[in-house]
C-alpha cells in the first residue's frame, strides 16, 4: 500500500488487515519500489499523487518491469484520469466495503491467471 498521508495509510492498513490481508506500506513511490522487489506484493494499492514518486509514475516502471508487470494494481485517487495503467481505479471517497471488494476481485483475477 502507497500513500503520502501517514493517517490514510494506518486507516488502510487497519481495513485490509482486518479483512485477513498482510500489508506493506509506502510513503511513494520510490519507497514502495525498494520494498517489492525485496519481497513482491500479491496487489499494489497506490495513491496518485505523492511526492518523490508519484502513483502514475510508479505505474510505468511496475508495467515495464517484467518482474512486475502481472502485479494487479488498485489505484486510490481523487482524479482517475491519473491511473492510466492501473488494472482497478478506486475514487475518493470511498467506502471500506468498495475498497475490501476492490481488492478481493484483483486478488482473485489474480489467482484466475495463473
Amino acid at each position: 500500500m502507497v500513500d503520502d498521508e501517514p493517517d490514510l495509510r494506518y486507516l488502510l492498513r487497519r481495513f485490509l488487515e482486518r479483512a485477513g490481508h498482510e500489508v506493506t506500506d509506502a510513503g511513494d513511490g520510490a519507497a514502495a519500489l525498494q520494498a517489492l522487489h525485496r519481497l513482491p506484493p500479491d496487489l499494489v494499492v497506490t495513491d496518485m499523487m505523492m511526492p518523490v514518486m508519484g502513483g502514475a509514475e510508479l505505474v510505468r516502471r511496475l508495467r515495464a518491469d517484467p518482474g512486475t508487470a502481472q502485479i494487479p494494481i488498485l489505484a486510490v485517487t481523487g482524479d482517475p484520469q491519473l491511473a492510466g495503467g492501473a488494472d482497478t481505479v478506486l475514487t475518493k471517497p470511498w467506502t471500506s466495503q468498495q475498497l475490501l471488494a476492490a481488492v478481493a476481485e484483483l486478488k482473485a483475477q489474480k489467482v484466475d491467471r495463473r
